[in-house]
């Protein structure tokens, strides 16, 4: 009999697995599914990065470098500079990834501390990450009377490894201020904690550009993720980076070649000229503003009040999990607030992922439901 990891033994199902059950229910009971649930970019990746991407295949594939290739670290360096006015080091401050969701589940190995510090709702991998490195888990609930932002206080942080911050945040769609990113910057330098800033959203917004932990005045034990996926429509490329400290960034050179997730060279290429451009992020922005400019003002005259930012591809409504599964009966599969934890309860999360079309369709199911 083998023995698996408790820690994997004592895990419950994946959340957005028990939707792909209900899916295939459905499917085999003919009922044509038009999904919001799942926040998988399906926009058309654009052609230009689709041609670096053809253009960097040689007929050797050698191992790549866990550091990743110096032209991307500088293409990732030079478009934080012209975002965020900060300038970094390619060299010592930045590291190509393969995708974000492998450097956010890691990061708890490389770091010490009994707890992490997780807010709630949130993003499953960062609690995932932790107990299977062994850490505990500190939950920092988020609120909507405090603009889903945690508290800070309260906290002994002399035991936390790491803060985990998630702005433009998942599933609420809030930001974050640059005094917030401040205060916690300043907490994680007097404790000796690393504050880690997943900001995989942070191109996809609808009112004022968000900030980023990056701009705070002593980046010190600040660690920034960031992704190709949403931004420039390149899920599949498994593309992203991690920026901040220099020593955060050394730990995380000597830990990352001993699991071989270094991005293949010819993804980091189609990379590069994904950095360089930004003509296509307005195009993809303006595809979902379409999209939420459509359903939002829908669903709240159903009834539906709006309780999240103007931020990522998301929409965050007031609605319990029963109505959750009534729409999933009618064909439309959203994602009930609690499976992001305790404090999401009673809220939806709608990702506006289909076609304009699509997201149409959907609301004249919605409206077709008794409430």
């Amino acid at each position: 009999m083998i023995r698996v990891s408790p820690v994997l033994a004592g895990l419950g199902t994946y959340p957005f697995v028990r939707l792909e059950e209900a899916r295939a229910r459905l499917r085999a009971a003919g009922v044509e599914i038009i999904e919001l649930g799942i926040g998988e970019p399906r926009e058309e990746t654009p052609a230009f990065i689709r041609q670096a991407l053809a253009d960097a295949i040689t007929p050797m594939s050698t191992y790549p470098s866990a550091a990743g290739l110096p032209e991307l670290r500088a293409a990732i360096a030079g478009w934080i500079e012209r975002r965020f006015h900060v300038a970094l080091d390619p060299g010592a401050e930045v590291i190509p990834t393969l995708g974000s969701k492998e450097a956010v589940f890691g990061l708890a190995n490389v770091f010490d501390g009994e707890f992490v510090a997780v807010p709630t709702p949130a993003y499953p991998v960062y609690e995932r990450g932790a107990l299977f490195a062994g850490k505990r888990l500190l939950e920092l609930p988020l609120r909507e009377e405090n603009g889903w932002l945690p508290s800070l206080e309260g906290v002994d942080w002399s035991r936390v490894a790491i803060l985990w911050l998630n702005y433009p945040n998942n599933p609420t769609g809030a930001t974050a201020p640059l005094a917030f990113y401040e205060e916690a910057a300043e907490l994680a330098r007097r404790h000796g904690f690393v504050l880690a800033s997943d900001e995989a959203y942070s191109e996809l917004w609808f009112g004022e550009e968000p900030a980023s932990a990056l701009q705070v005045r002593d980046r010190t034990n600040v660690v920034v993720f960031n992704t190709l996926s949403k931004r420039s429509s390149m899920p599949g490329y498994r593309s992203g980076f991690m920026a901040g400290d220099p020593a955060i960034m050394a730990a995380l050179k000597k830990y990352r070649p001993n699991v071989g997730v270094a991005p293949p060279e010819f993804f980091q290429r189609a990379a590069i000229a994904a950095w360089g451009d930004e003509a296509h992020v307005d195009e993809v922005r303006g595809r979902y503003r379409a999209k939420r400019e459509a359903l939002l003002p829908a669903l709240q005259e159903m009834g539906l009040r709006s309780a999240g930012g103007d931020a990522t591809f998301f929409l965050w409504v007031e609605g319990s999990d029963e109505l959750a599964a009534e729409w999933l009966e009618a064909g439309v599969v959203v994602a009930p607030g609690s499976f992001f934890g305790a404090s999401g309860e009673g809220y939806l999360r709608l990702s506006l992922v289909p076609s304009l079309e699509d997201c149409e369709r959907a609301l004249n199911r919605l409206r077709a439901v008794p409430r």
